[in-house]
């Protein structure tokens, strides 16, 4: 089976074609700028140099039209024809309480994930236009909608209610559901395999790294919390992200600086984080660079950053009642030995120190941890892509035209 798994943002495609027999890339790529200047596909087929495509491109169906075309172009295509493409699966960022696992995709589904919109303004709208687009281009083809929240659907009451009146659960959803479940997932039982080991025998605390960051505690397999909340702006502070802070700072604001709810929603998205504390960047190798030239914002960033995640290790490790491995991943876990030994600093008293020589890696699974060390801890480059192929395979695999 060949499945084309699609990533749409606001203004963006991002995609692979997969043949899950090897689970082999085939081809992948992606389009930027959709509805604005400069639009363009970058396509790179296995093994090949990448083609750069420029054009306009007004909507994102234009932009799924383009990818097939050069999925299937005579030069640098890597299938016959749109027939080659058995299924498509979609990164679907929210799905609510509604969506705990992966799902074949119907008119009642999409009406599921446009619900979803009221909590995910600004990821299940696009995502819900790649449906749309892929449904009109490809209308046999069947597709799949691959939640990131549905891994966090395990995580008790205890961890996602908030101390709101019970109500506001009830009447909006009110909950922590946490994000980047399928990269959580993916290295999760990547570290287990590493160890010889299976995920319902371990405790893990999954530590994606990037411009958006959330940590996750995964007891014996399931999710049993995880930072980002009802939105990804809670937990750890990010690139352009506060995380979390005292909501009385949110009227204050208001008032002081007299914002509307969309500027403060803006503030707290898009100019906080380590963008807003360093001055300088959202970016850690720039914050690195001017770190190292003696700019103390940068510094203080880099150190408030390293704090915060250390802090949620040592919370998800009394909440599960201790842990057998700590795994990097995402932008920053993968690519920066500083941070990781950084962050790991200080947390000697679990039984685990880092290697400095084995840390010395970068995009490569590796365990970084001295020999022997009773906690384990990993390097694991994530890859979403393919768990979310391996969720369109497991559910179409059964359609009687595959």
């Amino acid at each position: 089976m060949v499945v084309f798994v699609v990533n749409c943002g606001s203004s963006s495609i991002k995609y692979q074609l997969i043949n899950m027999e090897g689970e082999i890339v085939m081809a992948k790529g992606l389009i930027e700028r959709i509805g604005m200047e400069g639009s363009l596909l970058k396509h790179t087929p296995a093994g090949k140099d990448t083609v750069t495509v420029e054009a306009d491109i007004p909507d994102h169906k234009v932009g799924i039209q383009m990818v097939i075309e050069a999925l299937t172009n005579s030069e640098y295509g890597v299938i016959g024809s749109m027939k080659g493409i058995d299924a498509v699966g979609h990164r679907i960022v929210h799905g609510g309480e509604r969506f705990t696992d992966s799902v074949l995709i119907t008119s009642d589904v999409l009406k599921g994930i446009e619900a979803c919109s009221e909590i995910a303004p600004l990821h299940n709208p696009p995502n819900v236009l790649g449906i749309r687009a892929c449904t009109e281009l490809m209308q046999d083809v069947p597709q799949v909608a691959v939640f990131d929240t549905a891994f966090h659907q395990t995580i008790p009451r205890v961890a996602f209610l908030y101390g709101l009146p019970y109500e506001s659960y009830v009447k909006y959803g009110l909950r922590r559901y946490g994000f980047h479940g399928t990269s959580h997932k993916y290295v999760a039982q990547k570290a287990a395999e590493m160890m010889g080991e299976h995920t319902s025998d371990l405790r893990i605390i999954t530590c994606h790294l990037g411009n958006g960051a959330s940590i996750t505690a995964i007891k014996y397999g399931k999710s049993v919390d995880t930072s980002m909340g009802y939105t990804p702006l809670e937990g750890l502070i990010m690139g352009t992200r506060s995380g979390e802070i005292d909501p009385a700072i949110i009227p204050f604001l208001m008032e002081k600086e007299n914002m509307t709810a969309q500027e403060v929603d803006n503030y707290l998205n898009k100019q906080s984080g380590i963008l807003g504390i360093s001055g300088v960047s959202s970016d850690f190798r720039d914050l690195e660079e001017a770190a190292n030239s003696g700019d103390e914002r940068s510094q203080l960033a880099i150190d408030i950053f390293a704090y915060k995640v250390k802090k949620y290790i040592g919370s998800y490790v009394a909440a599960m009642g201790g842990v057998d491995a700590i795994v990097f991943t995402a932008g920053l876990g993968e690519n920066s030995p500083f941070m990781r030994d950084k962050i790991c600093n200080g947390l000697e008293y679990l039984g685990t120190r880092i290697d400095p020589v084995l840390n010395a890696v970068r995009r490569k699974a590796r365990e970084i941890s001295i020999r022997r060390a009773r906690v384990k801890i990993f390097v694991i480059p994530t890859n979403e892509e393919l768990v979310i192929a391996q969720d369109t395979y497991r559910i179409c695999r059964g359609i009687t035209k595959l």
